[in-house]
């Protein structure tokens, strides 16, 4: 359950972060044995590029401790969702910590909260919104496919989050949110391939007094549908965006000091001209720290696409 909150220790069944470096990071059950192919019940060694590691050895340890590797060694970390969206199975592709930043904020998911997702593949950003809406909110996630759904249960279940969290297997595309969630959601989030025709169930889903909506879409056509159907439903503040990180290229740049001194000084004709002693360029050099864009920019991520339901207004 090392989701839930701060933990010091690491304990029998808990998820643990294995850090060798920012590129090199692996998610391990902290269980001193394992099922093999076979069946066979054998100890739990994880192998890495540093050498193996006897997971039963970490039971105990403190978290952010150094752990002995048979060739290194690797620093254990308690889970979050930003470590967890870089060390997660891909089961679909995901959505990352930029585009997540800007969702939660958009959509104001805060404890409390009822929020409805479709489509859960990964569940990158489900475990985003199950901390921000804990402990007294309710994830209600959709898939349509099965497998997907139950693998996401299984693992919410795991993570500790069971009671936070309701997984369906459902088209949402042509069936909707269900009935019982007509009028219970204070946010809905789509990432589908035709947001369009969720967008009347999300109508349906979000509460009387008024709701945030947000779509993901990698195409600028599907958002531009998505928008029309928006419009027609009397969704209003609906903007579309897309999010690009960039960091800043830091340089200290040394650069030379020139003495205009002789500017100062009264001239004794018009055509009186400074002579070579008075203008040349002293090697004194003063250190700037500069910040510059890189050279590469980073590539497209998707559309998000956000817009607002007023309170009361007809659902009929």
């Amino acid at each position: 359950m090392s989701f839930l909150k701060p933990k010091t220790h690491i304990e029998q069944g808990d998820i643990v972060i294995l850090y060798l470096s920012v590129n090199s990071m692996h998610a391990i059950e902290a269980v001193p044995t394992i099922v093999n192919k076979k069946g066979e019940t054998i100890q739990h060694v994880f192998q890495t590029n540093y050498g193996s590691l006897k997971v039963e050895s970490i039971i105990g340890v403190e978290y952010g401790s150094r752990v002995e590797l048979s060739k290194g060694w690797a620093n254990v970390l308690q889970p979050t969702p930003e470590l967890w969206t870089q060390t997660l199975p891909h089961r679909t592709q995901i959505i990352y910590t930029p585009d997540i930043s800007m969702i939660l904020h958009q959509l104001e998911v805060r404890p409390g909260a009822v929020v409805i997702e479709s489509g859960t593949g990964s569940g990158s950003l489900s475990h985003y919104i199950l901390r921000a809406l804990k402990p007294t909110g309710h994830l209600h996630t959709f898939d349509f496919h099965e497998a997907r759904a139950d693998q996401a249960r299984d693992e919410f279940k795991r993570h500790g989050f069971a009671t936070y969290v309701s997984v369906y297997h459902r088209d949402v595309c042509n069936l909707g949110f269900s009935t019982e969630l007509d009028g219970a959601a204070d946010a809905v989030f789509l990432d589908l391939p035709a947001p369009d025709l969720a967008v009347p169930h999300a109508f349906k889903a979000l509460k009387l007094s008024g709701g945030r909506f947000c779509s993901f879409s990698p195409c600028i056509e599907q958002s531009q549908r998505c928008i029309q159907e928006l419009t027609k439903l009397g969704f209003n503040e609906i903007c579309s965006m897309e999010v690009l990180q960039q960091e800043s290229v830091i340089k200290t740049r040394s650069l030379p000091v020139i003495d205009l001194e002789f500017l100062k000084l009264p001239k004794t004709n018009e055509s009186s001209t400074p002579n070579a002693e008075e203008t040349k360029t002293p090697k004194e050099l003063k250190k700037y720290l500069t910040s510059s864009n890189p050279q590469t920019l980073p590539g497209h991520t998707g559309f998000l696409t956000f817009a607002t339901l007023p309170p009361n207004i007809p659902k009929a």
